[in-house]
């Protein structure tokens, strides 16, 4: 395998891990997506990874409920550790040695986040999962994804969703929205695409990390975006449409 990236960051949301249930975690998604992670470990590449909680707590609708917003961004931290572990275990009955960190301490059940662990976890060949977010409220799992790849040094930050890439409209109700191919940072924040929150874009165009959007429901495509195949939408480079 000809790898473009050595060491990537893959943001999964907690969606991914639902698959078609309205809520909760579809063992049978986490192993498939754990087997993706698994081929390009063994390949040699350094993945870490950063997980939502939205299919068991979202902070947001929490907070948009009645709850106290900050108490309501704290849930949703705890089920990102949720969906981290179980992570965790699927990588592991595969054999794939896998750590998780987190940013709110859990000593019983993770390993605090700690910046030069992390890097040394991922030197070792261990895929290392960063949980609880950031550990404060009124912040994103997609910009601690951008903080986090700034801290490890990431190549680039893979955003796997359920779609192909980043649209100028949304082509499920435009059947004639074109895929982007390739995107400036400044264009997603000039024109407030959904790649991911402005928060995180700004962190990855400071420090000149790409992104690439792709789908992950598509067997292999992890596999393809190390390879640095052209799939989905590169964030970073021209504007380009397919």
């Amino acid at each position: 395998m000809s790898l473009t990236y050595r060491r990537v960051l893959l943001k999964l949301s907690g969606e991914a891990l639902m698959g078609d249930l309205a809520y909760g975690i579809d063992p049978d998604v986490v192993e498939s997506i754990a087997k993706e992670i698994q081929e390009v470990v063994n390949a040699g590449v350094q993945v870490a990874i950063v997980v939502g909680g939205g299919n068991i707590f979202r902070g947001v609708k929490g907070s948009a409920a009645g709850m106290e917003r900050a108490t309501a961004d704290y849930v949703g931290m705890i089920a990102t550790v949720m969906n981290a572990i179980t992570l965790q275990d699927a990588l592991e009955r595969m054999g794939t040695q896998t750590r998780v960190l987190t940013a709110i301490a859990m000593q019983e059940i993770a390993e605090p986040y700690i910046r030069r662990r992390a890097i040394r976890h991922l030197e070792k060949g261990r895929v290392v999962v960063f949980g609880a977010g950031s550990g404060n409220p009124f912040f994103t799992t997609d910009t601690t994804a951008a903080l986090r790849s700034a801290e490890i040094g990431a190549d680039v930050v893979f955003k796997a969703t359920k779609v192909d890439g980043v649209y100028d409209s949304d082509p499920k109700l435009n059947p004639q929205a074109r895929l982007f191919k390739s995107l400036t940072y400044s264009h997603v924040l000039t024109h407030e695409l959904q790649v991911m929150d402005s928060t995180a874009i700004a962190l990855c165009k400071d420090n000149n990390i790409p992104i690439m959007v792709f789908n992950l429901s598509v067997p292999g495509n992890v596999r393809r975006a190390v390879m640095g195949e052209s799939i989905g939408t590169l964030v970073g480079g021209s504007c380009e449409v397919i």
